[in-house]
C-alpha cells in the first residue's frame, strides 16, 4: 500500500503494484520463492513485502526513501509512534487519541500529502476528521470538547489545545 501511494503521488520511479502489474512481472519479484515452494504451506510463509522489494529503484536511489517518503508509523507530539494507514492512495490516514496531537499546529505530511487526521476520543472512537489541524484547533476543538468532557472528565480537556502539551495518559497518571 505504501507503495501504491509513491506511485500514485510521485509516479516513476516507483513501481506500479496494481494486481494485474504484479502478475506481470510475478518473475521478477516472486520466483525465487516460488521456486523453493514445494508445498502449499510454503506458500503462505512467503513474505510478499520482502519480495516486493525487488521490484524497488535500487539504481535511482530512491529505494532507500522509501520509509522517509511513505513512513509505516509517524512519531506524534505525544511521543507514540503511529501507524498510518495507505488503504486509499490519495490521502493516507493517521488515527491518533485527540489529546496527542495537543501543541501540533499543522496536520502531519508525508510526500507532500497532508495526511487525514482521524481524531480519536479516549476510549479510541471518531471524535472528528481533519487535514487541517490548524483549523480543526481553532473552529472545531470547542465542539468536541463540550462533548467529550463529561464523558471522559479523567483526560484532559484544555481550552487551547494548540499550545497544550500532549499526553496519552489521564489527568492523575500526569500528575505523578
Amino acid at each position: 500500500k505504501r507503495l501504491a501511494f509513491l506511485r500514485h503521488r510521485l509516479g516513476e520511479p516507483w513501481p506500479d503494484v496494481t494486481d494485474d502489474a504484479l502478475l506481470a512481472r510475478a518473475d521478477e519479484w516472486l520466483e525465487p520463492e516460488l521456486s523453493r515452494a514445494r508445498r502449499r504451506a510454503d506458500l503462505g510463509r512467503i513474505d510478499a513485502g520482502q519480495a516486493l522489494t525487488r521490484l524497488l529503484p535500487w539504481a535511482s536511489g530512491e529505494a532507500a526513501r522509501l520509509d522517509e517518503l511513505a513512513p509505516e508509523r509517524i512519531l506524534v507530539p505525544s511521543g507514540s509512534r503511529i501507524r498510518i494507514d495507505y488503504d486509499d492512495p490519495e490521502q493516507p490516514v493517521l488515527a491518533v487519541k485527540l489529546q496527542e496531537m495537543f501543541g501540533l499546529q499543522r496536520s502531519p505530511e508525508i510526500a507532500g500529502v497532508p495526511l487525514l487526521v482521524h481524531l480519536l476520543s479516549p476510549a479510541g472512537r471518531p471524535a472528528a476528521v481533519t487535514a487541517d489541524l490548524a483549523s480543526f484547533w481553532k473552529d472545531g476543538y470547542t465542539g468536541v470538547r463540550a462533548e467529550l468532557r463529561g464523558r471522559y472528565p479523567k483526560h484532559p480537556w484544555p481550552k487551547d489545545p494548540a499550545t497544550a502539551e500532549p499526553t496519552r495518559y489521564t489527568k492523575a497518571r500526569l500528575g505523578r
